[in-house]
């Protein structure tokens, strides 16, 4: 099984030529889209978005991620074999959470280019480099034979909490469809039984004092609420509305918890 993830968006001849390739020298693989919406080079969500649900599929699945605004440039293309899953794309960034949640990370300059697609652009590496990359490894090559093992990788600076006496700081790591804003702080800063009435969390100006475990608790209110999401991170919502576009939350935006 080989899943799909691009910023390349619907509208064109892309996602289709990726996985032609890809049929081609494997016939019978299957091909699972995660999603061709992530913003247009933003590695950071597409970093996070594959880190999300990568583990959700069976154990052997080829993660094939291109998010790639330096493709034609010196960035290697790489194959990463991480607990028990492989991933295809390059050597910008793009499988950081993977790094940062598996304990067992091997990574490979894959730079045989007789394994590549003849004839290669050097505008579209989803296509010629990392599709066929994707696709022998569906056909049991193994990580060794597409070149050197690096321990050089690049890695996103993720932010990670910073306690201090004044509480827990962090941000928010990423806004989903619904204008959720998801932190950087989970049940290792505070889990949902340690809250209390004096619990509160700062959201850039805002304050939140309501904590939950779904939607539906906090219905017809206006007030901003905070839950752990399936991501495994603390979320803040709306009920039915855009906390970041009503407030102007973005990516970045610091948040600190306040514990008593």
């Amino acid at each position: 099984m080989i899943t799909f993830l691009t910023d390349f968006g619907i509208a064109d001849y892309f996602v289709p030529a990726v996985k032609g390739v890809i049929l081609s020298l494997n016939p019978q693989a299957t091909i699972i889209d995660l999603t061709h919406e992530i913003p247009a080079q933003d590695i950071q969500a597409g970093a996070f978005t594959l880190g999300a649900c990568y583990h959700n599929f069976p154990a052997g699945t080829i993660h094939l991620a291109v998010v790639d605004p330096s493709v034609g440039s010196e960035r290697r293309p790489i194959i990463v074999a991480a607990g028990n899953y492989f991933f295809v794309g390059p050597d910008n960034g793009i499988f950081s959470y993977i790094y940062q949640r598996e304990k067992s990370v091997r990574v490979f300059h894959a730079n045989k280019t007789a394994l590549f697609r003849h004839n290669s652009s050097s505008t579209f590496h989803g296509r010629d480099v990392f599709a066929p990359l994707a696709a022998w490894l569906s056909k049991g090559l193994s990580p060794e034979n597409f070149g050197a093992e690096i321990n050089d990788y690049t890695r996103l600076n993720l932010p990670r909490p910073q306690v201090s006496n004044q509480g827990i700081s962090g941000e928010i790591i990423h806004l989903d469809h619904f204008g959720n804003c998801i932190t950087n702080l989970t049940e290792n800063e505070l889990k949902l039984s340690q809250v209390n009435s004096a619990t509160q969390m700062i959201i850039g100006e805002q304050r939140v004092d309501s904590f939950g475990t779904h939607f539906a608790q906090h219905s017809g209110t206006e007030n901003l609420f905070a839950y752990v999401g399936s991501a495994g991170y603390w979320e803040v919502a709306l009920w039915q509305d855009s906390a970041a576009k009503k407030f102007g939350f973005t990516r970045g935006t610091q948040v600190k918890l306040i514990l008593q």
